[in-house]
């Protein structure tokens, strides 16, 4: 039936239809629109039906304004959801100097976080008063006045300005350009990197240049394209050598169980590998779960083994070298490593450990992350672009055409002989995994980077999590740079991998980068702004750094739109990083600390669909998830359990420092209008709205 609206009477009882009826379905989000033309009326494409009932049109307006003030209701909605929540945070007072949230690991020493607050507190005290004397001086039309003109007016605020003006124009300018010059020199260096690498990615693909394992090769054409089906290679060679597969973990409760069963269903004959689970827990109960685990997995006849330190020196790097140090070690050709949040396909090691076959040089074969959580929150889609750009383009440039890149501390294959020419694990670094892979470079051994395997992860979803992750990742490099500095120079290897191991590796990605993305749009560039004398170039404010972030975009094509905000947040970050580098570089307190970056725990969708598919190893798994409570009650009795410790709530923070730089990059900002530099307001505005973002905790996981 037509509704009421869709028709007119007229004419009494014998009045006629008039207009097209319409059916309006209510679908929320959107609203459907249906015409139903009544019985006897003229078809909707006949000359008749072509107009349009004024009514009809009426209410198609009425029903797309109602959809737009939804959509604007919603941003409403959000920003006020963002508002209350920054509320939230300003009244709960918690900083990250609170105890329970800023370990030594996190934001170095207590005297150098004081250091470092205490400067950026005072620039922006300084430059709230320099605005002020700049808007009176404003109001009288003196700052654009001759100096001379200004010195005859008479006051103890002209003399004052007049005298600022000259110690600007004679001593703070010249000097402030003089830095600004040699950040950009240093900018354009790392930007210059940056391109060559990305030509380097366009060429590997443009020719299809890959590593291809030898059996495949000779299957192959002989120009390196071999057959792609490198398992089959394996299998008819009947190359299975002995593999020791380790799984290093420390209190993981969220991803042991996912971890462990996607290593033991590794498509491998079970006879040529062995799983050590190695668990540094100090949680009895989480120490209780995995060993469950194993033994549920062992009853399976997998040769899987259960060990646990109990005073854990060294961190990760004890761990594994107390493992490597084991008597049936010596029994494997090879050792691969997976963190406790990996999850490797089946076929992972058929598609890895053929490419050492005749090849007795290569040391290490690594593989690329991909993530489960890569679309969870804006946090994880900037970290998806960054770590997107490292594996396609840096990782992969640098094994085409160095044999060398940094290993990445998971998801690799290494020969034991090469750890062991290279001397083990050490615990002298936060890093070990770059530390023994630059060891073993020294030694002559080479690496493969197969861009083409993937083992999937999860990302950092709080910026808590990512911030910690980020001190380790940026102090570590710093410190182990210090200490293999002479053995570099020492070393037989040749000149140019020398110069690309300390100047390119350590100086221009680990030291460089950090320091002029901070001191440039964090320092720099606001100090510009309250002393013209010192110009930045807009092409250094805005075309390059929106260049180059358009370069590190391009291996993660979907992440386009978000390419505003990842290149107004890796500035933000410069802070962390710089802080961090600075730690390492002077071997503070914070830079021997390890910090495990917390995990969710959520599984891929590859091992869902093979939940559904094989429900025998679904049943399997749905039992490794209940413990053996009988076990454990037994286990409970022979070893009481210690008190339970107490667990600290988290809290989203007030990050200081990032909150003391928005309000004086804002302050910047207002000072350029002064000036009228549009596109320095606009950066300094936006970047200042970042860092105000950052510093409230409102990008992440909300956790209350």
């Amino acid at each position: 039936m037509a509704p009421w609206w869709g028709q007119e009477a007229r004419g009494g009882v014998s009045g006629g239809v008039t207009g097209t009826p319409v059916v309006v379905k209510m679908q929320t989000p959107d609203w459907a629109i249906s015409e139903v033309p009544p019985p006897g009326s003229p078809a909707a494409g006949g000359k008749d039906g072509r107009g349009k009932n004024a009514r009809q049109i009426t209410w198609v307006l009425l029903l797309k304004a109602h959809r737009a003030a939804g959509k604007l209701t919603g941003a409403a909605t959000a920003a006020l959801s963002v508002a209350a929540a920054a509320r939230r945070r300003v009244a709960a007072g918690r900083t990250d100097s609170d105890a329970d949230n800023a370990p030594p690991g996190l934001g170095g020493s207590p005297a150098l976080r004081t250091r470092l607050y205490g400067f950026i507190r005072a620039s922006l005290l300084l430059s709230v008063l320099l605005l002020a004397a700049d808007v009176a001086a404003h109001a009288q039309g003196w700052h654009l006045a001759a100096l001379p003109d200004l010195e005859a007016v008479e006051g103890l605020f002209a003399a004052g300005y007049a005298a600022w003006m000259r110690a600007r124009a004679a001593y703070l300018g010249p000097a402030l350009q003089f830095l600004t010059n040699a950040c950009v020199v240093l900018f354009m260096i790392q930007s210059a990197d940056r391109l060559i690498l990305c030509l380097g990615c366009f060429w590997i693909k443009l020719r299809g240049i890959r590593p291809v394992p030898n059996a495949a090769a000779a299957a192959g054409n002989g120009n390196g394209k071999g057959s792609d089906d490198v398992e089959a290679g394996a299998q008819e060679e009947g190359d299975f050598p002995m593999v020791l597969v380790q799984i290093p973990m420390c209190n993981e409760k969220e991803v042991y169980q996912q971890s462990i069963g996607a290593v033991c269903n590794l498509d491998w004959p079970r006879s040529n590998f062995l799983v050590q689970v190695l668990d540094d827990s100090d949680d009895a109960a989480t120490s209780a779960l995995i060993r469950e685990e194993v033994e549920k997995w062992q009853r399976e006849g997998v040769r899987v083994l259960y060990r646990h330190r109990v005073i854990r020196d060294g961190y990760k790097a004890g761990n594994l070298k107390s493992a490597m140090n084991c008597s049936y070690v010596k029994d494997y050709e090879f050792v691969v490593i997976f963190d406790a949040d990996f999850q490797p396909q089946e076929d992972f090691l058929k598609l890895t450990v053929p490419h050492f076959k005749g090849k007795e040089d290569v040391g290490l074969v690594q593989a690329r992350w991909s993530f489960v959580n890569k679309d969870e929150n804006l946090l994880t889609r900037l970290q998806n672009i960054n770590l997107c750009f490292h594996f396609e383009v840096e990782q992969q440039v640098n094994g085409a055409f160095l044999n060398f890149f940094g290993f990445n501390g998971t998801a690799g294959v290494w020969r034991i002989k090469a750890l062991e020419d290279s001397g083990g694990w050490m615990e002298r670094t936060t890093v070990e995994d770059m530390d023994i892979a630059v060891r073993a470079h020294l030694k002559g051994w080479k690496f493969l980077y197969l861009n083409d395997v993937e083992c999937q992860c999860e990302l950092p979803e709080s910026y808590e999590a990512y911030r910690k992750q980020q001190h380790r990742w940026h102090s570590g490099p710093m410190q182990l740079f210090r200490l293999c500095f002479v053995d570099i120079i020492k070393s037989k290897i040749g000149f140019w991998k020398k110069f690309n191991l300390i100047f390119l590796f350590f100086l221009l990605r680990k030291l460089i980068l950090p320091f002029y993305s901070f001191t440039l749009f964090c320092v720099i560039l606001p100090m510009t702004m309250f002393a013209p004398e010192a110009e930045l170039p807009a092409w250094v404010v805005c075309y390059i750094p929106a260049t180059m972030s358009l370069l590190n975009i391009l291996p993660a094509p979907k992440s386009f739109p978000f390419i505003v905000p990842y290149l107004l947040f890796e500035n933000t970050m410069s802070v962390t990083k710089f802080n961090a580098m600075i730690s390492g570089l002077f071997q503070l307190g914070s830079a021997y600390e390890w910090v495990v970056t917390k995990k969710s725990g959520r599984s891929s969708e590859g091992d869902l669909v093979a939940l559904v598919e094989n429900e025998k190893q679904s049943k399997q798994l749905r039992v490794g998830s209940a413990p053996n409570l009988d076990s454990l009650a037994a286990k409970e009795e022979l070893y009481p359990k210690a008190e339970p410790k107490p667990k600290k709530k988290k809290h989203n923070r007030l990050y200081r420092k990032e909150l003391a730089l928005s309000f004086l990059l804002l302050t910047a900002a207002a000072r350029s209008l002064l000036s009228v530099q549009g596109i320095h307001f606009y950066f300094l505005l936006f970047q200042g709205v970042s860092f105000l973002v950052v510093g409230l905790d409102l990008i992440g996981e909300q956790v209350e």
